[in-house]
């Protein structure tokens, strides 16, 4: 249950209320973290625009690893709704679950590439802050990434995290929108 309680409708500025319905439309519902933002508009419009920015095609990160790690990131911060939308992008990115179902135990698991795990090892580094990115893991992901393309996803794992932050500190709830065996509770019990 949401700590913030979304506010009606009418009371949202009319280009979110369209905003809103368009995201009803493609989702089924206008997603938990929306009416949240939807309190500081500026603020919404900028990250949205943020958001189009990472999803570009002519950005350094494709979207099946951007999806990837972020179920990863959502998992440790503990956002059920983080952990719901991304692995329902990464199912629309590569027509399967199973790599966002296994991504609680990627290290022993066979079905990630390299590159997913030097990106996924740095997520984590990222993510936890009693732990800090070393230069092995740098080197990996020159392995995989050029100079930009390190920059691009270091990038997309901070503003993972600071948009799993925001809904799981605000109870932001999962939409339902990719239904993981035992999902529910998944990002608890492997964070």
């Amino acid at each position: 249950m949401p700590f913030i309680q979304r506010k009606p409708l009418n009371e949202y500025p009319l280009y979110l209320q369209w905003f809103f319905r368009r995201q009803a439309r493609k989702y089924g519902q206008t997603l938990a973290p929306s009416w949240l933002w939807g309190r500081l508009p500026g603020h919404l419009l900028s990250l949205l625009l943020l958001l189009g920015l990472f999803q570009r095609k002519r950005f350094p990160v494709d979207a099946p690893l951007r999806s990837l790690v972020s179920v990863r990131v959502a998992q440790l911060n503990g956002c059920a709704f983080c952990v719901d939308l991304n692995s329902y992008n990464l199912l629309q990115g590569t027509g399967s679950t199973a790599k966002a179902e296994a991504v609680h135990h990627w290290r022993e698991s066979e079905l990630y590439s390299e590159r997913e795990r030097a990106a996924l090892d740095y997520a984590e580094a990222m993510t936890d802050t009693a732990r800090r990115v070393t230069p092995e893991q740098i080197t990996a992901l020159k392995s995989h990434f050029d100079d930009d393309g390190v920059v691009a996803l270091t990038a997309w794992i901070a503003f993972q995290n600071f948009s799993a932050k925001f809904n799981s500190a605000l109870g932001a709830e999962e939409n339902g929108l990719c239904q993981l065996p035992g999902k529910s509770d998944h990002y608890r019990k492997h964070g």
